[in-house]
């Protein structure tokens, strides 16, 4: 059983290549095996009428300011590829529209990501399923109908699939994780179930994996404290390092269900049953 872990890095690099690495760098360190980022075409994803809106952040006045300084394009993900090999570690994106995923084609990433706010998106679907690459499908803000539909895209393209059940509160309260929703996904569609969260802390991700979670992300960030709408649904270095040892010590405890005795208690067997 090995748990795979994905560190969200999303928009928690605030448009800063140089922070980016620090977050690559922390998820290597703490053993996961994937960064993920988001990529979008901001005149596609977003109206004009909302581009145009206001709202102060450190690029300006407007949306489009907002949404256009936390976007990376070719120069820093070629960068990010580079640097990423460099690391020994993964790395793939949730695209928010086709254009985006057009352009990570090129990048030959293992995995595709379909992000909770997107997963009634058919067209995004089907360029996405077309590729036939191993897919995370978040399923925050969907009800089973929905899920129902994008699976079939998947599944009617032969593209390999795992359903991650998410809960799109950011920070989620503990209360509301629902964990048993996990094998639900699982049994319904025949696959794999993981977990994507953005509660506090690590204790709702590692007991996902004791209900079955075959995979884990959760947001990562340098400091919650930082400027982003992410940053105090993520988790810091020091707490990603704990998630990642405890979920390999769950992985160890959790054993195979099946009934064996051990050298060590066969001895045992010995003195109290004679």
């Amino acid at each position: 059983m090995h748990t795979f872990i994905t560190a969200e890095i999303g928009i928690n690099h605030n448009g800063d290549l140089g922070l980016a690495k620090k977050l690559i760098d922390a998820a290597a360190v703490a053993g996961c095996d994937a960064v993920k980022f988001q990529k979008r075409t901001v005149d596609t994803v977003y109206t004009k009428e909302y581009l145009d809106s206001p709202r102060k952040s450190p690029w300006g006045e407007t949306q489009r300011a907002q949404k256009e300084g936390l976007e990376f394009g070719k120069e820093e993900y070629d960068e990010i590829d580079r640097y990423c090999r460099e690391k020994g570690i993964e790395w793939y994106a949730s695209a928010w529209d086709a254009g985006s995923q057009k352009f990570l084609r090129q990048y030959g990433c293992k995995y595709n990501k379909v992000a909770s706010a997107m997963l009634t998106n058919e067209e995004l679907l089907e360029e996405i399923a077309g590729e036939g690459k191993y897919t995370f499908i978040a399923t925050g803000m969907s009800t089973f109908g929905e899920i129902d539909r994008a699976v079939e895209v998947f599944k009617k393209h032969g593209c390999p699939f795992e359903l991650m059940h998410c809960n799109s509160t950011y920070p989620m309260p503990m209360e509301e994780a629902n964990l048993k929703l996990i094998g639900v996904l699982a049994q319904r569609h025949g696959c794999r179930a993981g977990y994507s969260g953005h509660e506090a802390g690590t204790l709702v991700s590692t007991c996902a994996v004791a209900a079955g979670a075959s995979s884990i992300e959760r947001h990562i960030t340098l400091d919650r404290t930082m400027y982003g709408s992410d940053q105090k649904a993520s988790i810091e270095p020091y707490e990603l390092c704990a998630l990642v040892k405890a979920i390999r010590d769950v992985e160890k405890v959790m054993g195979t269900g099946e009934k064996a005795l051990s050298a060590a208690e066969e001895e045992v067997r010995k003195k109290l049953r004679g």
